[in-house]
This record gives C-alpha cells, structure tokens and sequence, in this order.
C-alpha cells in the first residue's frame, strides 16, 4: 500500500469536509444532482474520448497509485549480482537454474536469452521493446486520468449552468433565489474537488511510478547484459549503483565476487 497516496486525499478531503462542517448551511453541499452531472459527465466524456477497453481497464491502473510494487532497486542490483556471482564461478548456462527463483517476469525472459546465447544487440532491442510497451501502457493511462482531471471542472460548470438557469426560471420567489445560487455552485465545488483531489493526482502518481519501474527495467538490461558478457560481478554491481540517485549509491550489496 503507497500510504502516502490513501493521506494526501484523506487529508484533502478530510480538511475540506471540516470547513463544510463547521460552517452554515451544511446541506447545500450535498447534492445528488451534481454528482449525477459531475461524475456522470466525466465518464462519458472520456468514453468518447478512448476506446471503451481502456477506460474499463483504468481502474486496474489506477491501483497502481495505492498499491506500491514491492520491487526494490536494491533487491534487484542484489539479485542480479547474486546471479553474476553464479555465472562466473560455473558459466552462463549455470544460471539457468536460477530462473525458478526469478519472479520478475521481464528479468527472467531476459535470463533466459542470455543462457540461450542470444546476441547482445537482439536481447537489447527486444527488452527495450517490452520497456517501450510498458510505457506506452502507462502513458495511456495517465493520459485517460488527466482527461478525466479536465473534463470534471467543466461538467461542474456545466452544473453549475444548469442551476441557474433553473434558479431564474423561479425568479418569482425571491426567497428562493440564494439557496438555488448555492445548489447550483455546489457542483462546480464537486468537480473542481474530483479533478484536483483525485484525477490530476492520481494521474501525477502513475506518471512516477512508471517513470521508476522504467529505471528499474533498464537497470535489468544492463545487468543482464554485463552477466552475459562474463564482467566480474563487482562491476556488476558498480555499473547497476549508476541508476541509483547519487545520495543513494552508498548501497553495497553482500557478494564480493571472485576475482
């Protein structure tokens, strides 16, 4: 669980909903109407927008906001030179029997072209291939969540329209005339809150996880290639430290390696 994802819109809800609370006229704010217009619109609209199957997939992504991969670029570096540790000390095709013991699927595909011989520039361009799928996917995904950030502010003016316009069909009861201002600003407050508290955040996070699994998929790459070409697994190890940000490099993994 990303815990500081599930605070930041209890925080920012939770802040919000007091200041509702504390106030006067609690149940203008509550309005099933404008949830209808808010949420309502925003879906449909991004349905015109992307194809139907990606939209429906959106909340398997979006999972990914809340729910970290335990993926650790240490753990990785480790285990990529646990592995060249291993083909040193027995050769290449040793590490076959590793694979069993892999349980990220692109670094294991990547193994096992490197036990199998594959040329260095083939198994290159065909993980690279998979780290551009990958990307490509998350952009999707993000870029549905950044819509869905644009079209809800203006469905909650659209709302807020609406209202209005309802408001001044009735101008013969002036007594009625504040509380409908208020229903009918109430749904531009639900999809500025939507946006801001939930789409564009959430599209942010996806952006930053992607952005690190990539890092981490190129740091495979080059320690599947280095293991490969036989270098010694401290290399290994120096060469992986690079992906790191430099006030982390101080990691130092347990294999020394045989010289």
């Amino acid at each position: 669980m990303d815990i500081s994802t599930l605070i930041g819109i209890i925080v920012a809800f939770g802040l919000v909903s007091i200041s509702i609370l504390t106030g006067q006229g609690v149940s203008f704010f509550f309005s099933i109407s404008s949830v209808f217009i808010v949420f309502g619109g925003t879906i449909g609209a991004t349905l015109v927008s992307f194809p139907l199957a990606e939209v429906l997939a959106v909340a398997n992504v979006a999972k990914n906001a809340f729910f970290a991969k335990d993926n650790s670029s240490y753990d990785t570096i480790e285990q990529l030179v646990d592995i060249a540790e291993k083909a040193r000390r027995e050769g290449i095709l040793a590490i076959e029997r590793e694979l069993d013991d892999v349980q990220d699927s692109f670094m294991k595909l990547g193994i096992q072209y490197a036990v199998d011989g594959t040329e260095p520039e083939t198994i290159r361009s065909i993980l690279e291939s998979e780290l551009s799928g990958m990307e490509e996917r998350h952009k999707l995904g993000k870029k549905i969540f950044d819509a869905m950030g644009s079209y809800a502010p203006a469905f909650g003016m659209i709302g807020t329209l609406v209202g209005l316009i309802q408001m001044l069909a009735a101008l013969d009861d002036p007594s009625s005339i504040g509380a409908g201002m208020a229903t009918a600003l109430v749904t531009t407050l639900y999809g500025s809150m939507a946006a801001n508290i939930l789409f564009i955040p959430i599209g942010a996070k996806l952006e930053f996880r992607s952005r690190e699994e990539g890092r981490r998929k190129e740091l495979i790459i080059e320690g599947i290639l280095a293991i490969q070409s036989g270098d010694n697994p401290r290399i290994v190890q120096e060469k992986l430290k690079t992906f790191l940000p430099p006030v982390e490099r101080g990691f130092s993994g347990d294999g020394e390696g045989e010289m």
